[in-house]
């Protein structure tokens, strides 16, 4: 604590230990000067004058308060400042000065304030310092009739770039690109790190396309160089969103979302890809929340359920077996597409919920159909890859088979080549143990995923799944005609089974037979039924297709 006392004049006549720390004079050095040529900055002075005159005068008290004064160096201290007049009614009044360092509390003041505006590794502005400035810049543009451009930046795979070389190689990567970024900077252009290795930038002034695509190339240039990390060059790209003002958004906010979901969509193309923003991705980005939202409910409430497409031999059109296919016919609103619905299990985890349930009422199903005298028909249910992420779902697979009584001729299942191709050993140990027993392993979409025909051999499988995308153009298109009779072939020739999927008209049909293709599947023959629609089908009231056996 600083303590000063002067006398009627202002001069010093006491100077403690503590005022030479705050204000850099020793005692000697102070005494007998004016206070306003000591620590009194020059824009201070005269007030402090007139102040101190007051006081004796008047008996005006000076009030206590924050104040900027003067070091030995020039430099401003800042001040806590508390004044006491000593023989206030006599000839010699005495002013001492009380004041406390603030110095300490003010630079975390100013830490603070920074902390809460600036990101502390690049220094840029944060989201929300960003999103104030944007506003403002907004407000610019309507004025001026401008239009601007909002990108929003994802570095790729940044979190393999930490794994692989450290943290520290990962900021600096960081300071890097925001130097780069700084360095192409127009006045009028904003910058911000808005999270981890994500950047969001605006750029004002643009109206037309190819200003759109000009400040686009401005972005992707400063990734063209390679980073220097850890010793080595690494080729860095990103993935970038664009929304524009006034189309896409009139605030900070609905430009920043929208640039972000168009972001999120170029990631889903791969490294470097670039989207705008158009409405139905949002629509889309909506209605998948409120489709993941609803899923629980949806499963709780009775929404689902099976229904089941017969595969037929190609030679006889004798129902073999049944796919079970998963249906949602909500309480209001049309049926929602396995297609929209099945990603959204999988990346919410309902899908192991769902799976459950598909599994239990396949064999509930066929527990009722057995009890029927339906004997000769096998029901093959899908699992999907997040299914078997859960170390104990094939398991739980059994185990439902065994509480109803069923068995390999009873329950099948199938899974796509990715699947099989991305699963652990001990997935692939339990399928080897379920294919020893007599269980029914099918290889889904055959021919649509990694299709390294060396895979084939290492898969515990009993049959393949030709993909209907090679069937629809067989009969006119060579190329197709040819992976599919392949496929055929080397099925055989592994002992598989091969089970042609999405047969549509005579032409196909009678191309498979020619190949001896196994089974068929497909709206040829029959669609995906309810269960009481095959009730009447395997019972004999609804007459099979025409002429199959011909």
């Amino acid at each position: 604590m600083a303590v000063q006392g002067y006398d009627r004049d202002r001069r010093v006549i006491y100077w403690n230990e503590g005022s030479t720390r705050l204000y850099g004079y020793t005692a000697e050095e102070a005494q007998g000067q004016l206070l306003e040529d000591l620590i009194i900055p020059a824009f201070m002075r005269d007030g402090v004058i007139q102040a101190h005159r007051a006081w004796i005068k008047e008996g005006v008290d000076i009030p206590a308060e924050e104040l900027e004064l003067k070091h030995k160096t020039g430099e401003l201290v800042s001040v806590f400042s508390q004044h006491l007049m000593l023989n206030e009614h006599t000839d010699s009044p005495l002013m001492f000065c009380v004041d406390v360092d603030l110095s300490d509390q003010k630079r975390a003041h100013r830490d603070l304030e920074f902390a809460t505006r600036f990101d502390r590794l690049t220094h840029l502005p944060n989201r929300q310092t960003f999103e104030i400035d944007l506003d403002s810049l907004l407000d610019s543009c309507r004025r001026q009739g401008n239009g601007l451009a909002t990108i929003y930046l994802d570095i790729d795979h940044f979190v393999e770039i930490n794994d692989a070389l450290g943290y520290d190689q990962g900021d600096r990567l960081l300071i890097e690109l925001t130097r780069r970024m700084r360095e192409c900077q127009r006045v009028t252009d904003l910058v911000s790190r808005v999270s981890s290795d994500e950047f969001v930038l605006a750029f004002p002034g643009v109206h037309l396309d190819p200003d759109v695509r000009r400040v686009v190339r401005h972005v992707q240039n400063v990734f063209r160089e390679p980073f220097v990390l850890d010793g080595r060059e690494h080729q860095v790209t990103a993935c970038l969103g664009v929304a524009l003002f006034p189309e896409n958004g009139e605030s900070s906010r609905e430009l920043i979302r929208n640039a972000d979901v168009a972001k999120n969509r170029a990631k889903l193309e791969g490294r470097g890809a670039v989207r705008f923003f158009q409405q139905k991705l949002h629509d889309e980005l909506v209605r998948q929340h409120y489709l993941s939202a609803r899923l629980e409910e949806a499963l709780d409430n009775g929404e689902f359920s099976l229904h089941y497409q017969p595969q037929v031999s190609a030679a006889s059109g004798r129902i073999e077996n049944l796919e079970a296919l998963l249906r949602w016919e909500p309480a209001e609103g049309p049926p929602i597409s396995p297609a929209e619905f099945i990603p959204l299990a999988e990346r919410s985890g309902v899908i192991h919920r769902l799976g459950d349930w598909v599994i239990e009422e396949a064999c509930r199903q066929q527990v009722e159909w057995r009890a029927k005298g339906f004997h000769e028909h096998r029901i093959d249910i899908n699992v999907s890859g997040r299914q078997l992420v859960r170390p104990d779902a094939l398991k739980s697979f059994e185990d439902s088979l065994q509480r109803h009584g069923l068995g390999p001729r009873d329950i099948g299942i199938e899974l796509t080549e990715n699947v099989l191709i991305e699963a652990d050993e001990t997935v692939l140990e339990d399928l080897r143990r379920l294919y020893h027993r007599g269980f029914h392993i099918a290889i889904d979409d055959f021919g649509t995923g990694y299709s390294s025909l060396s895979y084939l051999k290492h898969f515990p499988a009993t049959a393949l799944k030709i993909d209907g995308s090679f069937i629809h153009d067989a009969p006119t298109q060579p190329k197709d005609r040819a992976i599919m009779e392949g496929a055929i072939f080397i099925g055989h020739r592994l002992g598989l089974e091969v089970v042609a999927e999405g047969v549509e008209n005579a032409e196909q049909l009678s191309l498979l037979r020619e190949m001896h293709c196994d089974l068929i599947q497909g709206f040829f023959f029959y669609r995906p039924m309810p269960a009481k629609e095959i009730d009447r089908l395997l019972g004999g009231f609804v007459p099979g297709p025409e002429g199959l056996s011909s």
